[in-house]
């Protein structure tokens, strides 16, 4: 599978499609993605991870810099579509205690506008 990234913005959210393999050899592409939302004004991201088939750790690094960078612009992270490998990377490096996973785009947007009114 090709690797690709996709942005779309639904209300205030930004969702970001990545398919493909997120690793040392595209983990720079995405960086620069991800960084060109932000600079356009994206600071509520879903990342709908769906159609990755793999996550190496400088994948992990790049997403918790954007996380990070996110934050500090008082906006949020959050992923969907976690298959079970992906998931077990989350896990083990205990990332789940920051990272937030939604069953769908739907339960993340929904989460979103709660914590707005909330």
């Amino acid at each position: 599978m090709e690797f690709a990234v996709e942005h779309r913005t639904e209300q205030d959210l930004t969702v970001v499609t990545i398919s493909g393999e997120i690793d040392v050899f595209t983990s720079p592409r995405l960086r620069e993605e991800l960084l060109d939302i932000i600079e356009n004004g994206g600071t509520h991201l879903v990342v709908d991870l769906g159609e990755v088939t793999f996550l190496d750790s400088t994948g992990l690094g790049v997403l918790v810099g954007i996380y990070h960078r996110l934050r500090a612009r008082d906006g949020s992270m959050s992923f969907t579509g976690v298959n079970d490998r992906v998931r077990r990377v989350f896990h083990v490096t205990q990332l789940t205690k920051i990272f937030v996973l939604h069953n769908s785009v739907e339960d993340a947007q929904a989460a979103h506008e709660a914590a707005k009114t909330g």
